[in-house]
């Protein structure tokens, strides 16, 4: 027997993000799913929403991206991602470059920062968002353990907030993990499914 998607819809679900392990969890979840990366200055947009906090900075870049896309596929369900790393109050970005990876991590180590995760869900006029919050702690390391970890992980630190993907290598990174494993990667499913479901856009 073929297994068949629980996606009510005609159409794809839209993700306003070209993030592989965003598209790969809802593909995981059986949904069928078209990626497109928003076309938006997201450094432009931090800088024009004001000074938010961390948490609420994540949701205004997720609903900026999902509002982009959607103007762009009217009817379509599109769903608009962000992930903000806090630091005692403070943004991390995605580092430039290995030396840059080396200075988020050297700020990192031995603390406990968290990860705030938003979704945004727009539908023609219907509009959705949230925000799920992990907290890691990593463990304490010095510029040598640093440095060896960087030799291992490679540029592809430099593709993710805090120099680490959780998924690979920066597993070995901490010391304590609080909070859903898709909100760390990026894409809080479990409450995203269950607005799907609120919007009888799944069969179950």
């Amino acid at each position: 027997m073929t297994a068949s998607s629980p996606w009510r819809p005609a159409d794809p679900l839209i993700l306003a993000s070209g993030s592989r392990t965003r598209r790969d969890l809802l593909t995981g979840a059986g949904l069928p799913v078209t990626a497109l990366p928003a076309a938006i200055d997201e450094r432009a947009v931090e800088a024009q929403a004001g000074g938010l906090p961390p948490a609420a900075l994540a949701l205004h870049l997720a609903r900026a991206k999902a509002r982009e896309v959607a103007a762009r596929h009217p009817g379509r369900v599109v769903v608009g991602a962000d992930q903000v790393l806090e630091v005692d109050g403070s943004v991390l970005h995605k580092p430039a470059d290995l030396a840059a990876a080396a200075g988020h991590l050297a700020r990192l180590q031995g603390r406990t920062h968290a990860l705030h995760s938003a979704v945004a869900l727009v539908r023609e006029e219907q509009e959705d968002g949230f925000v799920e919050t992990a907290r890691l702690t990593m463990r304490p390391l010095d510029a040598a353990g640093i440095a060896a970890y960087l030799a291992c992980a490679g540029e592809a630190v430099t593709t993710s907030v805090g120099a680490y993907q959780l998924e690979g290598l920066g597993i070995h990174l901490f010391d304590r993990i609080e909070g859903a494993h898709e909100t760390i990667l990026g894409l809080p499913l479990l409450p995203l499914l269950a607005r799907l479901r609120d919007l009888d856009l799944m069969a179950f």
